[in-house]
Protein backbone atom coordinates (compact mmCIF):
# COMPACT_ATOMS: atom_id res chain seq x y z
CA UNK A 1 0.00 0.00 0.00
CA UNK A 2 2.78 2.73 0.64
CA UNK A 3 4.43 1.52 -2.39
CA UNK A 4 1.34 2.68 -4.43
CA UNK A 5 0.77 5.74 -2.56
CA UNK A 6 4.58 6.80 -3.56
CA UNK A 7 3.54 6.15 -7.18
CA UNK A 8 0.82 8.39 -7.26
CA UNK A 9 3.34 10.82 -5.61
CA UNK A 10 5.60 10.47 -8.20
CA UNK A 11 3.22 10.36 -11.15
CA UNK A 12 1.55 14.20 -9.92
CA UNK A 13 4.84 15.70 -9.44
CA UNK A 14 5.99 15.23 -13.26
CA UNK A 15 2.32 16.04 -14.45
CA UNK A 16 2.49 19.41 -12.75
CA UNK A 17 6.49 19.88 -14.11
CA UNK A 18 5.31 19.87 -17.35
CA UNK A 19 3.33 22.82 -16.47
CA UNK A 20 4.28 26.20 -17.39
CA UNK A 21 5.34 28.31 -13.84
CA UNK A 22 2.17 30.70 -14.24
CA UNK A 23 -0.20 27.76 -14.66
CA UNK A 24 1.52 25.84 -11.44
CA UNK A 25 1.29 29.51 -9.28
CA UNK A 26 -2.49 30.03 -10.25
CA UNK A 27 -2.80 25.85 -9.17
CA UNK A 28 -1.19 26.81 -6.19
CA UNK A 29 -3.07 29.97 -5.75
CA UNK A 30 -6.32 27.65 -5.34
CA UNK A 31 -5.36 25.46 -3.40
CA UNK A 32 -4.93 27.70 -0.53
CA UNK A 33 -7.35 29.88 -0.98
CA UNK A 34 -9.88 28.91 1.79
CA UNK A 35 -13.48 27.62 1.15
CA UNK A 36 -16.29 31.24 0.58
CA UNK A 37 -18.62 31.61 3.27
CA UNK A 38 -22.44 30.20 2.95
CA UNK A 39 -23.81 33.35 0.41
CA UNK A 40 -27.44 33.56 1.46
CA UNK A 41 -26.12 34.21 5.57
CA UNK A 42 -23.69 36.51 4.24
CA UNK A 43 -26.25 39.08 2.49
CA UNK A 44 -28.74 38.04 5.97
CA UNK A 45 -26.51 39.37 8.25
CA UNK A 46 -25.15 42.54 6.09
CA UNK A 47 -29.60 42.95 5.94
CA UNK A 48 -29.38 43.02 9.52
CA UNK A 49 -26.72 45.59 9.79
CA UNK A 50 -28.05 48.23 7.33
CA UNK A 51 -28.59 51.81 8.18
CA UNK A 52 -29.98 53.35 5.52
CA UNK A 53 -32.74 52.11 2.82
CA UNK A 54 -30.08 52.59 0.34
CA UNK A 55 -27.33 49.99 1.60
CA UNK A 56 -30.68 47.60 1.86
CA UNK A 57 -31.25 47.87 -2.13
CA UNK A 58 -27.81 47.20 -2.96
CA UNK A 59 -27.83 43.36 -0.69
CA UNK A 60 -31.59 43.75 -2.77
CA UNK A 61 -29.89 43.94 -5.76
CA UNK A 62 -27.24 41.24 -5.00
CA UNK A 63 -29.74 38.76 -3.56
CA UNK A 64 -31.60 39.15 -7.06
CA UNK A 65 -28.58 38.77 -8.80
CA UNK A 66 -27.14 35.93 -7.22
CA UNK A 67 -30.50 33.95 -6.75
CA UNK A 68 -30.37 34.40 -2.43
CA UNK A 69 -33.68 36.24 -3.21
CA UNK A 70 -35.51 33.36 -2.66
CA UNK A 71 -33.85 31.82 0.39
CA UNK A 72 -36.75 32.73 2.79
CA UNK A 73 -34.33 33.66 5.47
CA UNK A 74 -32.72 35.89 3.53
CA UNK A 75 -35.62 37.63 2.68
CA UNK A 76 -37.49 37.93 5.91
CA UNK A 77 -34.04 40.10 6.68
CA UNK A 78 -35.22 42.56 3.81
CA UNK A 79 -38.73 42.90 5.13
CA UNK A 80 -37.54 42.91 8.58
CA UNK A 81 -35.61 45.95 8.27
CA UNK A 82 -37.88 48.05 5.06
CA UNK A 83 -41.15 47.24 7.74
CA UNK A 84 -40.20 48.21 11.24
CA UNK A 85 -37.00 49.92 11.46
CA UNK A 86 -37.19 53.80 12.00
CA UNK A 87 -35.25 54.29 8.42
CA UNK A 88 -36.80 51.75 6.66
CA UNK A 89 -39.51 52.17 3.88
CA UNK A 90 -43.34 50.20 4.47
CA UNK A 91 -43.88 50.42 0.85
CA UNK A 92 -40.68 48.93 -0.17
CA UNK A 93 -41.33 46.27 2.28
CA UNK A 94 -45.23 45.97 0.74
CA UNK A 95 -43.81 45.53 -2.49
CA UNK A 96 -40.73 42.63 -1.74
CA UNK A 97 -43.08 41.16 0.37
CA UNK A 98 -45.28 40.76 -3.07
CA UNK A 99 -42.45 39.62 -4.52
CA UNK A 100 -41.77 36.73 -2.62
CA UNK A 101 -43.05 34.03 -3.64
CA UNK A 102 -43.36 31.64 -0.55
CA UNK A 103 -44.18 34.24 2.33
CA UNK A 104 -43.60 32.16 5.63
CA UNK A 105 -45.57 33.14 8.56
CA UNK A 106 -42.71 35.23 10.04
CA UNK A 107 -43.33 37.60 7.05
CA UNK A 108 -46.96 37.69 7.61
CA UNK A 109 -46.55 39.00 11.13
CA UNK A 110 -43.87 41.50 10.20
CA UNK A 111 -45.89 43.32 7.71
CA UNK A 112 -48.89 42.80 9.85
CA UNK A 113 -47.26 44.24 12.69
CA UNK A 114 -45.77 47.11 10.82
CA UNK A 115 -49.21 48.19 9.04
CA UNK A 116 -50.79 48.15 12.57
CA UNK A 117 -48.85 50.71 13.80
CA UNK A 118 -48.56 52.57 10.59
CA UNK A 119 -50.80 55.78 9.35
CA UNK A 120 -53.52 53.54 7.64
CA UNK A 121 -53.53 50.78 10.06
CA UNK A 122 -56.48 49.31 8.28
CA UNK A 123 -54.33 48.05 5.93
CA UNK A 124 -52.87 45.64 8.29
CA UNK A 125 -56.55 44.06 8.55
CA UNK A 126 -56.83 43.72 5.10
CA UNK A 127 -53.54 42.07 4.98
CA UNK A 128 -54.63 39.41 8.06
CA UNK A 129 -57.75 39.05 5.79
CA UNK A 130 -55.51 38.70 2.57
CA UNK A 131 -53.17 35.41 4.84
CA UNK A 132 -56.28 34.10 5.85
CA UNK A 133 -57.88 33.81 2.07
CA UNK A 134 -54.74 31.67 1.06
CA UNK A 135 -55.20 29.30 3.94
CA UNK A 136 -52.07 30.38 6.26
CA UNK A 137 -53.07 29.48 9.05
CA UNK A 138 -52.53 32.35 11.99
CA UNK A 139 -50.30 31.91 15.17
CA UNK A 140 -50.33 33.08 18.63
CA UNK A 141 -47.74 36.01 17.79
CA UNK A 142 -50.55 37.29 14.77
CA UNK A 143 -53.47 37.99 16.49
CA UNK A 144 -51.42 40.79 18.95
CA UNK A 145 -50.31 42.49 15.95
CA UNK A 146 -53.75 42.19 14.17
CA UNK A 147 -55.66 43.35 17.87
CA UNK A 148 -52.88 46.50 17.42
CA UNK A 149 -54.46 47.28 14.34
CA UNK A 150 -58.18 46.99 15.82
CA UNK A 151 -57.13 49.34 18.48
CA UNK A 152 -55.85 51.96 15.87
CA UNK A 153 -58.79 51.44 13.73
CA UNK A 154 -60.80 51.55 17.13
CA UNK A 155 -63.51 49.22 15.30
CA UNK A 156 -65.64 46.91 17.80
CA UNK A 157 -67.02 45.00 14.77
CA UNK A 158 -63.62 43.78 13.54
CA UNK A 159 -62.67 42.87 17.16
CA UNK A 160 -65.64 40.92 17.32
CA UNK A 161 -64.50 39.03 14.12
CA UNK A 162 -61.07 38.62 15.50
CA UNK A 163 -62.50 37.46 18.79
CA UNK A 164 -64.26 34.85 16.75
CA UNK A 165 -60.90 33.32 15.18
CA UNK A 166 -59.79 33.37 18.56
CA UNK A 167 -62.41 30.64 19.36
CA UNK A 168 -61.73 28.77 16.39
CA UNK A 169 -58.05 28.35 17.09
CA UNK A 170 -58.17 28.15 20.77
CA UNK A 171 -56.41 31.29 21.30
CA UNK A 172 -58.88 32.83 23.78
CA UNK A 173 -57.19 32.03 26.87
CA UNK A 174 -53.82 33.46 25.60
CA UNK A 175 -52.73 35.60 28.40
CA UNK A 176 -50.97 38.04 25.93
CA UNK A 177 -53.90 37.93 23.15
CA UNK A 178 -56.81 38.23 25.71
CA UNK A 179 -55.19 41.40 26.88
CA UNK A 180 -54.74 42.99 23.42
CA UNK A 181 -58.87 41.38 22.66
CA UNK A 182 -59.83 43.62 26.35
CA UNK A 183 -58.13 46.77 25.15
CA UNK A 184 -59.16 46.69 21.34
CA UNK A 185 -62.82 46.45 22.76
CA UNK A 186 -62.20 49.15 25.44
CA UNK A 187 -60.73 51.99 23.25
CA UNK A 188 -63.82 51.22 20.52
CA UNK A 189 -66.37 51.69 23.63
CA UNK A 190 -67.48 48.16 23.63
CA UNK A 191 -67.05 48.16 27.75
CA UNK A 192 -70.02 45.17 28.21
CA UNK A 193 -67.74 43.03 25.45
CA UNK A 194 -64.18 43.84 27.70
CA UNK A 195 -65.96 43.23 30.82
CA UNK A 196 -67.26 39.54 29.44
CA UNK A 197 -63.64 38.64 28.46
CA UNK A 198 -62.46 39.62 31.28
CA UNK A 199 -65.00 38.10 33.31
CA UNK A 200 -64.90 34.71 31.78
CA UNK A 201 -60.85 34.51 32.46
CA UNK A 202 -59.85 31.26 34.99
CA UNK A 203 -56.36 33.48 35.37
CA UNK A 204 -55.43 36.95 35.67
CA UNK A 205 -52.09 38.72 35.71
CA UNK A 206 -51.39 42.41 36.17
CA UNK A 207 -51.31 43.25 33.08
CA UNK A 208 -54.94 42.07 31.87
CA UNK A 209 -55.98 43.86 35.35
CA UNK A 210 -54.49 47.04 34.33
CA UNK A 211 -55.82 46.87 30.65
CA UNK A 212 -59.36 46.26 32.07
CA UNK A 213 -59.15 49.64 34.66
CA UNK A 214 -57.40 51.83 32.01
CA UNK A 215 -60.40 50.83 29.70
CA UNK A 216 -63.33 51.91 32.31
CA UNK A 217 -60.93 54.96 33.34
CA UNK A 218 -60.39 56.35 29.57
CA UNK A 219 -64.40 55.54 29.10
CA UNK A 220 -65.79 58.05 32.01
CA UNK A 221 -66.51 55.34 33.72
CA UNK A 222 -64.27 55.98 36.84
CA UNK A 223 -66.38 54.94 39.47
CA UNK A 224 -65.87 51.05 38.03
CA UNK A 225 -62.00 51.54 37.82
CA UNK A 226 -62.12 52.30 41.09
CA UNK A 227 -64.04 49.47 42.20
CA UNK A 228 -62.10 46.97 39.77
CA UNK A 229 -58.84 48.48 41.23
CA UNK A 230 -60.29 47.53 44.96
CA UNK A 231 -60.71 44.33 43.79
CA UNK A 232 -57.70 43.87 42.12
CA UNK A 233 -55.48 45.02 44.89
CA UNK A 234 -58.27 42.28 47.00
CA UNK A 235 -56.73 39.46 44.87
CA UNK A 236 -53.01 40.23 45.80
CA UNK A 237 -52.02 41.97 42.78
CA UNK A 238 -49.67 45.07 43.68
CA UNK A 239 -49.97 48.03 41.43
CA UNK A 240 -47.68 49.18 39.14
CA UNK A 241 -47.21 52.91 37.46
CA UNK A 242 -49.33 52.89 34.91
CA UNK A 243 -52.41 51.34 37.06
CA UNK A 244 -51.85 54.06 39.44
CA UNK A 245 -52.02 56.93 37.00
CA UNK A 246 -55.07 55.24 35.35
CA UNK A 247 -56.74 55.24 38.97
CA UNK A 248 -55.88 58.74 39.84
CA UNK A 249 -57.85 59.87 36.66
CA UNK A 250 -60.34 57.70 37.90
CA UNK A 251 -60.38 59.89 41.36
CA UNK A 252 -60.04 63.37 39.59
CA UNK A 253 -62.92 62.69 37.01
CA UNK A 254 -65.42 61.51 40.04
CA UNK A 255 -64.28 63.95 42.49
CA UNK A 256 -62.72 61.05 44.90
CA UNK A 257 -60.30 63.28 47.25
CA UNK A 258 -59.51 60.63 49.69
CA UNK A 259 -58.89 57.64 47.21
CA UNK A 260 -56.12 59.75 45.69
CA UNK A 261 -54.59 61.04 48.88
CA UNK A 262 -54.38 57.12 49.74
CA UNK A 263 -52.59 56.12 46.56
CA UNK A 264 -50.51 59.58 47.34
CA UNK A 265 -49.06 57.75 50.81
CA UNK A 266 -48.81 54.74 48.77
CA UNK A 267 -46.75 55.92 46.27
CA UNK A 268 -44.55 57.75 48.88
CA UNK A 269 -44.34 54.81 51.13
CA UNK A 270 -43.12 52.02 48.48
CA UNK A 271 -40.50 54.72 46.91
CA UNK A 272 -41.93 54.54 43.34
CA UNK A 273 -40.14 57.13 41.19
CA UNK A 274 -42.72 59.91 39.63
CA UNK A 275 -42.13 59.59 35.84
CA UNK A 276 -43.93 62.42 33.80
CA UNK A 277 -47.07 60.06 33.59
CA UNK A 278 -47.70 59.60 37.00
CA UNK A 279 -46.34 62.76 38.33
CA UNK A 280 -48.92 64.28 35.73
CA UNK A 281 -51.81 62.08 36.75
CA UNK A 282 -51.41 63.06 40.70
CA UNK A 283 -50.87 67.03 39.58
CA UNK A 284 -54.24 66.47 37.63
CA UNK A 285 -56.32 64.61 40.72
CA UNK A 286 -55.35 66.91 43.11
CA UNK A 287 -55.80 70.28 41.09
CA UNK A 288 -59.70 68.80 39.34
CA UNK A 289 -60.41 68.07 43.45
CA UNK A 290 -59.50 71.65 44.59
CA UNK A 291 -56.57 70.83 46.15
CA UNK A 292 -54.24 73.58 44.89
CA UNK A 293 -51.80 73.61 47.22
CA UNK A 294 -50.82 70.19 47.01
CA UNK A 295 -51.21 69.74 43.14
CA UNK A 296 -48.64 72.74 43.31
CA UNK A 297 -46.57 70.75 45.32
CA UNK A 298 -46.20 67.82 43.14
CA UNK A 299 -46.05 69.69 40.16
CA UNK A 300 -42.92 71.48 41.77
CA UNK A 301 -41.39 68.27 43.03
CA UNK A 302 -41.40 66.42 39.44
CA UNK A 303 -38.27 66.25 37.53
CA UNK A 304 -39.63 66.03 34.10
CA UNK A 305 -42.71 67.78 33.16
CA UNK A 306 -44.71 68.07 30.02
CA UNK A 307 -47.32 70.22 28.23
CA UNK A 308 -50.14 67.77 29.74
CA UNK A 309 -48.40 68.31 33.29
CA UNK A 310 -48.78 72.46 32.90
CA UNK A 311 -52.21 71.83 31.43
CA UNK A 312 -53.42 70.32 34.49
CA UNK A 313 -52.22 72.87 36.66
CA UNK A 314 -53.24 75.89 34.36
CA UNK A 315 -56.79 74.05 34.00
CA UNK A 316 -57.18 72.98 37.50
CA UNK A 317 -56.36 76.93 38.46
CA UNK A 318 -58.87 78.10 35.99
CA UNK A 319 -61.67 75.97 36.98
CA UNK A 320 -61.38 76.72 40.33
CA UNK A 321 -60.94 80.73 40.14
CA UNK A 322 -57.97 81.32 40.22
CA UNK A 323 -57.53 83.12 36.97
CA UNK A 324 -54.21 85.36 37.77
CA UNK A 325 -52.65 82.59 38.41
CA UNK A 326 -53.35 80.33 36.00
CA UNK A 327 -52.61 83.05 33.78
CA UNK A 328 -48.85 83.10 35.22
CA UNK A 329 -48.12 79.16 35.20
CA UNK A 330 -49.03 79.76 31.19
CA UNK A 331 -46.36 82.72 31.51
CA UNK A 332 -43.83 80.56 33.23
CA UNK A 333 -44.71 77.98 30.50
CA UNK A 334 -43.46 79.85 27.30
CA UNK A 335 -40.45 80.98 29.47
CA UNK A 336 -39.61 77.24 29.28
CA UNK A 337 -40.03 76.99 25.91
CA UNK A 338 -42.45 74.72 25.36
CA UNK A 339 -45.00 74.74 23.11
CA UNK A 340 -48.50 75.19 24.15
CA UNK A 341 -51.50 72.78 22.88
CA UNK A 342 -55.07 73.64 22.09
CA UNK A 343 -55.86 72.31 25.80
CA UNK A 344 -53.31 75.02 27.29
CA UNK A 345 -54.78 77.47 25.62
CA UNK A 346 -58.39 76.16 26.46
CA UNK A 347 -57.38 76.93 29.78
CA UNK A 348 -56.50 80.29 29.60
CA UNK A 349 -59.47 81.14 28.02
CA UNK A 350 -61.80 79.59 30.64
CA UNK A 351 -59.24 81.60 32.97
CA UNK A 352 -60.30 84.79 31.15
CA UNK A 353 -63.85 83.68 31.08
CA UNK A 354 -64.03 83.63 34.87
CA UNK A 355 -61.86 86.74 35.70
CA UNK A 356 -63.81 89.09 32.73
CA UNK A 357 -60.33 89.72 30.90
CA UNK A 358 -61.80 90.59 27.86
CA UNK A 359 -58.67 92.14 26.02
CA UNK A 360 -56.10 89.36 27.36
CA UNK A 361 -58.69 86.73 26.51
CA UNK A 362 -59.14 88.53 22.90
CA UNK A 363 -55.43 88.63 22.64
CA UNK A 364 -55.16 84.32 22.93
CA UNK A 365 -57.66 83.67 20.95
CA UNK A 366 -56.99 85.14 17.61
CA UNK A 367 -53.43 84.50 18.19
CA UNK A 368 -54.00 80.78 18.08
CA UNK A 369 -53.61 80.27 14.52
CA UNK A 370 -51.21 83.49 13.75
CA UNK A 371 -49.19 82.73 16.47
CA UNK A 372 -49.20 78.57 17.79
CA UNK A 373 -50.43 77.10 14.81
CA UNK A 374 -53.87 75.83 16.51
CA UNK A 375 -57.10 75.79 14.56
CA UNK A 376 -59.87 77.01 17.07
CA UNK A 377 -62.36 73.74 17.82
CA UNK A 378 -66.02 74.88 19.40
CA UNK A 379 -64.87 74.81 23.03
CA UNK A 380 -62.46 77.77 22.17
CA UNK A 381 -65.33 79.60 20.23
CA UNK A 382 -67.50 78.87 23.43
CA UNK A 383 -64.86 80.39 25.46
CA UNK A 384 -64.83 83.37 23.60
CA UNK A 385 -68.73 84.26 23.46
CA UNK A 386 -68.67 84.10 26.75
CA UNK A 387 -65.57 86.18 27.22
CA UNK A 388 -67.58 88.76 25.29
CA UNK A 389 -70.80 88.61 26.40
CA UNK A 390 -69.95 88.91 29.88
CA UNK A 391 -67.85 92.09 28.44
CA UNK A 392 -71.54 93.23 27.18
CA UNK A 393 -70.45 92.74 23.49
CA UNK A 394 -73.43 91.23 22.62
CA UNK A 395 -73.44 92.05 18.43
CA UNK A 396 -69.86 91.18 18.33
CA UNK A 397 -70.11 87.24 20.14
CA UNK A 398 -72.89 86.67 17.87
CA UNK A 399 -70.68 87.73 14.42
CA UNK A 400 -68.09 85.52 15.83
CA UNK A 401 -70.20 82.64 16.09
CA UNK A 402 -71.72 82.98 12.56
CA UNK A 403 -67.93 83.18 11.04
CA UNK A 404 -67.52 79.82 12.61
CA UNK A 405 -65.76 77.00 10.76
CA UNK A 406 -67.97 74.24 11.86
CA UNK A 407 -71.24 74.48 12.96
CA UNK A 408 -72.53 76.24 16.55
CA UNK A 409 -73.76 73.66 18.72
CA UNK A 410 -76.77 74.23 21.65
CA UNK A 411 -73.69 74.78 24.38
CA UNK A 412 -72.22 78.13 22.29
CA UNK A 413 -75.56 79.53 21.69
CA UNK A 414 -76.71 78.87 24.79
CA UNK A 415 -73.74 80.99 26.29
CA UNK A 416 -74.67 83.73 24.15
CA UNK A 417 -78.19 83.38 25.40
CA UNK A 418 -77.16 83.87 28.71
CA UNK A 419 -75.36 87.46 27.79
CA UNK A 420 -78.20 88.28 26.27
CA UNK A 421 -80.13 87.90 29.52
CA UNK A 422 -77.72 89.50 31.95
CA UNK A 423 -77.59 92.69 29.08
CA UNK A 424 -81.28 92.09 28.74
CA UNK A 425 -80.91 92.30 25.31
CA UNK A 426 -84.08 90.74 23.55
CA UNK A 427 -83.39 91.76 19.98
CA UNK A 428 -80.61 89.07 19.81
CA UNK A 429 -82.22 86.82 22.80
CA UNK A 430 -85.26 85.83 19.97
CA UNK A 431 -82.46 85.11 17.10
CA UNK A 432 -80.61 82.94 19.48
CA UNK A 433 -83.42 80.90 20.69
CA UNK A 434 -84.90 80.24 17.19
CA UNK A 435 -81.03 78.72 16.82
CA UNK A 436 -81.55 76.70 19.68
CA UNK A 437 -85.13 75.23 19.04
CA UNK A 438 -83.84 73.82 15.54
CA UNK A 439 -80.65 71.94 17.23
CA UNK A 440 -83.16 71.25 20.18
CA UNK A 441 -86.86 71.47 19.74
CA UNK A 442 -87.62 70.09 23.52
CA UNK A 443 -85.45 72.47 24.76
CA UNK A 444 -87.92 74.08 27.35
CA UNK A 445 -85.34 76.07 29.10
CA UNK A 446 -84.64 78.60 26.51
CA UNK A 447 -88.74 79.16 26.65
CA UNK A 448 -88.17 80.20 30.26
CA UNK A 449 -85.06 82.57 29.76
CA UNK A 450 -86.78 84.49 27.07
CA UNK A 451 -90.23 84.49 29.63
CA UNK A 452 -87.94 86.21 31.80
CA UNK A 453 -86.84 88.39 30.14
CA UNK A 454 -90.35 89.74 28.43
CA UNK A 455 -91.56 89.78 32.15
CA UNK A 456 -88.41 91.89 33.45
CA UNK A 457 -89.42 94.75 30.49
CA UNK A 458 -93.21 94.54 30.91
CA UNK A 459 -93.83 92.40 27.42
CA UNK A 460 -96.79 90.24 29.07
CA UNK A 461 -98.69 89.50 26.36
CA UNK A 462 -95.04 87.99 25.07
CA UNK A 463 -94.63 86.04 28.25
CA UNK A 464 -98.24 84.43 28.12
CA UNK A 465 -97.43 83.71 24.01
CA UNK A 466 -94.34 81.90 25.41
CA UNK A 467 -96.20 79.71 28.53
CA UNK A 468 -98.70 78.89 26.10
CA UNK A 469 -96.29 77.43 23.40
CA UNK A 470 -94.95 75.40 26.87
CA UNK A 471 -98.02 74.02 27.42
CA UNK A 472 -99.01 73.26 23.81
CA UNK A 473 -95.90 70.99 23.36
CA UNK A 474 -96.44 69.42 26.56
CA UNK A 475 -92.61 70.78 27.62
CA UNK A 476 -91.62 69.33 30.93
CA UNK A 477 -88.75 70.69 33.05
CA UNK A 478 -86.25 68.12 33.47
CA UNK A 479 -84.56 67.03 36.99
CA UNK A 480 -81.38 68.21 37.84
CA UNK A 481 -78.85 65.86 39.33
CA UNK A 482 -76.06 66.55 42.60
CA UNK A 483 -73.43 64.36 43.85
CA UNK A 484 -72.91 64.57 47.20
CA UNK A 485 -70.21 62.55 49.49
CA UNK A 486 -71.19 60.85 52.84
CA UNK A 487 -69.78 58.12 54.89
CA UNK A 488 -70.97 55.42 52.95
CA UNK A 489 -69.94 56.65 49.74
CA UNK A 490 -72.23 59.01 47.17
CA UNK A 491 -75.73 60.21 46.86
CA UNK A 492 -77.13 61.44 43.66
CA UNK A 493 -80.01 64.08 44.53
CA UNK A 494 -82.38 64.71 42.23
CA UNK A 495 -83.76 68.32 41.91
CA UNK A 496 -87.38 69.14 40.71
CA UNK A 497 -88.55 72.64 40.71
CA UNK A 498 -92.68 72.79 40.72
CA UNK A 499 -94.05 75.96 39.68
CA UNK A 500 -96.52 77.10 41.47
CA UNK A 501 -98.66 79.75 39.10
CA UNK A 502 -98.95 82.39 42.07
CA UNK A 503 -98.56 85.16 39.46
CA UNK A 504 -100.65 88.10 37.53
CA UNK A 505 -100.47 89.78 34.90
CA UNK A 506 -99.44 92.41 37.13
CA UNK A 507 -97.08 91.72 38.80
CA UNK A 508 -95.38 88.68 36.45
CA UNK A 509 -93.75 87.02 39.49
CA UNK A 510 -93.61 83.69 39.86
CA UNK A 511 -93.42 82.05 43.10
CA UNK A 512 -91.29 78.88 43.22
CA UNK A 513 -90.19 76.03 45.73
CA UNK A 514 -87.58 73.19 45.42
CA UNK A 515 -88.40 69.85 46.36
CA UNK A 516 -85.43 67.78 46.86
CA UNK A 517 -85.70 63.86 46.53
CA UNK A 518 -83.10 62.20 47.85
CA UNK A 519 -82.16 58.63 47.45
CA UNK A 520 -78.83 56.38 47.85
CA UNK A 521 -77.66 55.28 44.08
CA UNK A 522 -75.33 52.52 42.81
CA UNK A 523 -74.45 54.97 39.76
Amino acid sequence: MPVKCSMICLNQCKLIARLSAARRRTITALSLRPPPPSEPLSLSLMADKCRTMDQLKQIHGQMITTARIHDVFAASRLLNFCALSASGDLNYARKLFDYIPLSNLFMWNTLIRAQASSSNPSDGLLLYAEMRRRGIAPGKHTYPFVLKACCNVKSGKCCEQVHAHLLQFGLNFDSHVVNMLIRGYSVSGGLGDAWKVFDELHERNLSIWTTIICGYAQNDSPDEAIRLFNAMISDGFEPNGVVLSSVLSACAQSACLDLGERISAYINEKEIELGVILGTALVNMYAKNGALVKAKQCFDGLKEKNVATWNSMICGLAVHGHAEEAIRFFGMLEKENIMPNDITLLGVLSACCHAGLLDYGSKIFYSMRKIYGIEPNIKHYSCMVDILGRGGQILEAEELIKGMVGKPDVVIWGALLSACKDHGNIEVAERVVEQILKLDPQNHGVYVILSNMYAEVGRWEDVMQRRKGMKEGSLKKTAGWSLIENAKGYDYVEHVKLQLHTCSRMSGVDKTRDVVLRFTSSR
